[in-house]
């Protein structure tokens, strides 16, 4: 198998996300040029390969930053194990150290500001309520948002299953604010939207499923409600595991950044009431 066919079979049976799949394509053809240039193919990807081609990435006038070539190095990792299997998969430390940027999570009160911009009674306007609320409340990816189905809200039971990334699933508590407005979406604005058999909860005006970039026209960077509902919880004394287990962090790791939001918090506690600090 070439390996364009293999970067084309991974992409499109590697169980990514859209998002992921467009990200991963333009860095696995670059990827596959550069080994064309030396004269070789992802079979012949080892540990040696894989350092000179990081860094070629690192290094230059055009050099890349850190996150950018630990994404790219992450793309050609999971297409190799795809591919060939993990034992295909060099197991070398080569992602340059990142500086850890703590996450920007909005203020309860600009959140508050944000659901008021969206009030109203227009289906449009209660589909947006329910969205944003949804968002913050389970914290949800937009693309997960737009992907649930209506036999995916369990409103009974205050559950909703969730499809993340790589196919993964989980199922996370349907807060009361966001199943209010889920419920009025639902009675009073889906069904005036909706334009023939589509299981979608959110709808375009032309019935058709939500895309991601009308989520982001509501709300520059949805990713920040993700934020906030993570740091809210862990400054309302949540355990970091459970955090994990409702955003759908395949490792700790990715989520122990919160600790470092919780610990600003912290120090800001222990200077106005310590008589020591």
């Amino acid at each position: 198998m070439t390996s364009t066919a293999a970067i084309d079979r991974f992409l499109e049976h590697g169980g990514l996300s859209a998002a992921t799949r467009r990200a991963y394509g333009s860095d696995l053809r670059l990827f596959a040029t550069w080994l064309d240039r030396r004269g070789a193919s992802l079979e012949d990807v080892d540990a040696r390969v894989l350092s000179d081609w990081v860094g070629e990435l690192g290094s230059g006038r055009n050099r890349l930053a850190a996150a950018s070539i630990a994404r790219r190095l992450a793309a050609v990792r999971s297409c190799l194990r795809y591919t060939f299997g993990p034992a295909a998969v060099p197991d070398a430390q080569l992602s340059p150290s990142r500086s850890r940027r703590l996450p920007d999570a909005p203020k309860t009160k600009e959140i508050d500001e944000l659901l008021e911009v969206v009030e109203g009674d227009s289906p449009l306007a209660l589909r947006n309520r329910a969205l944003l609320e949804l968002l913050y409340s389970a914290g949800l990816r937009s693309a997960e948002a737009v992907t649930l189905d209506l036999g995916d809200v369990d409103f009974d039971r205050e559950l909703v299953h969730v499809r993340g990334k790589g196919g993964k699933e989980r199922v996370v508590p349907l807060g009361e604010e966001a199943a209010l407005q889920l419920a009025r979406y639902l009675q009073s604005g889906r069904p005036a939207l909706a334009a023939g058999a589509n299981d979608a909860i959110f709808l375009s005006a032309r019935g058709r499923r939500l895309d991601t970039s009308t989520v982001r026209r509501l709300v520059r960077h949805p990713h920040r409600l993700r934020h906030a509902f993570a740091t809210h919880l862990l400054e309302g004394g949540a355990d970091l595991r459970v955090i994990q287990e409702l955003l759908g962090h395949a490792s700790l790791s990715t989520t122990q950044i919160y600790s470092h939001v919780d610990a600003r918090r912290l120090r800001r506690v222990y200077d106005r009431s310590h008589p020591r600090s």
